[in-house]
């Protein structure tokens, strides 16, 4: 059980430094990649905690909560993709690769 506990603390401080990750960037796709982590630290609490308190529907909410996050990831970089694309004046269809 202290394990536990010990592995919940670590993994708040992750969350936090990936939180200072995706505030300061330097990028975009910085920000991008410190919020999935942030997601992905959410999961790994998500299902301490469920081991912790024996509630095992909280298994099946993480399940879907990292399908969301995966799926908001993709969808939140093809929309910064189609961005930088109309920024450098891009419109060039044929070397998409069919995104």
């Amino acid at each position: 059980m202290n394990f536990v506990m010990v592995a919940l603390g670590v993994v708040l401080a992750f969350v936090l430094l990936c939180i200072i990750r995706a505030v300061k960037g330097p990028s975009i796709w910085d920000r991008l990649l410190g919020l999935n982590l942030v997601t992905t630290k959410v999961l790994v609490i998500i299902v301490l905690f469920s081991y912790l308190n024996d509630l095992t529907f909280l298994i099946d909410l993480a399940i879907i909560y990292a399908l969301v996050g995966f799926i908001g990831t993709i969808f939140t970089a093809l929309f910064l993709m189609a961005r930088v694309r109309e920024a450098k004046g891009d419109t060039d269809e044929t070397n998409s690769g069919g995104v």
